[in-house]
């Protein structure tokens, strides 16, 4: 079983062309080709016709049981009204996870602005997702996206179950630590290349992972996530066949952290999806 626990259905090429339609439909081709049984797709800090929002990617997959939503929030116009409209999707069971993105916009986890969203987290005991590293903009500020400032929000919301996207990605040893010093952090894979792995760096990603390993980084704090359609589903499953890791090891990172954090209940959907794949 694989959970992709970190993909878009953005147009990330032209922002005016309208995402949902020709995205989603790519996104389940995508996961059809590469075997992959279920999907959480993470909506943006903005909307824009290529950037749909909540509701919108909510309305667009509630018909389709391996497409789960995470909300992106915006830091800038993070709003009480934001806050009901959050608790109204919680409670109807429409959303999985809350993503913010530091970096992109000039705030650290721990600004208090989105302590509201935290309380939710905590009241619902759904995983807040933290954009970390390099950011997919000329325009975005990395000194916010840095792993370390997870630290600061992981220690005041001990609660909360935080996860570092991208592994921090440049700064892996980083981001080992912050794993390693909270019982509430985790972290995905997600989003460490551009399209697909080249041998080099595939080569320099596996070294990383055998460092995480010495390090004493519990795997099941590991998620598999690809950052779809950014990278390549392909690609990405050909890295973790390669990763030096017990089989036992990639089955949590592939499936079973997942489903546990996230409370996907998998096993009937995925049944069914792959009944309805057989008929084709």
């Amino acid at each position: 079983m694989i959970i992709d626990c970190h993909t878009h259905i953005n147009y990330y090429e032209d922002e005016s062309t309208e995402a949902l339609p020709q995205c989603l439909d790519r996104l389940l081709t995508s996961m059809r080709r590469n075997r992959v049984d279920v999907s959480l797709v993470l909506t943006s800090y903005k909307v824009t016709p290529a950037r749909p929002s909540t509701r919108a990617a909510v309305a667009a997959t509630a018909h389709l049981p391996n497409v789960h939503v995470v909300a992106g929030l915006s830091w800038a116009t993070f709003s009480k009204t934001d806050v009901d409209d959050l608790r109204q999707l919680l409670e109807e069971k429409a959303i999985r996870a809350l993503k913010i993105y530091p970096g992109y916009e000039p705030f650290y986890p721990a600004d208090e602005r989105f302590a509201p969203a935290y309380e939710l987290a905590e009241a619902y005991d759904v995983p807040v997702m933290i954009h970390s590293g390099d950011t997919y903009a000329p325009r975005g500020k990395v000194k916010y996206s840095h792993p370390l400032h997870v630290d600061d929000v992981a220690v005041d919301f001990p609660r909360v179950k935080f996860l570092i996207c991208h592994l921090g990605n440049p700064w892996f040893r980083d981001c080992m630590e912050v794993i390693y010093e909270n019982d509430n952090v985790y972290a995905d894979i997600s989003g460490l290349v551009l399209g697909n792995f080249t041998d080099r760096f595939e080569a320099y990603m596996r070294q990383q992972f055998k460092e995480m390993v010495s390090w004493g980084i519990n795997p099941a704090k590991l998620l598999y996530g690809t950052d779809w359609p950014i990278s390549s589903m392909e690609s990405y499953l050909q890295f973790m066949d390669e990763l030096p890791l017990p089989p036992g090891d990639k089955e949590m990172m592939l499936h079973q952290n997942a489903s546990r954090l996230f409370k996907l209940d998998v096993a009937p959907p995925v049944a069914g999806l792959r009944a309805m794949l057989s008929r084709i």
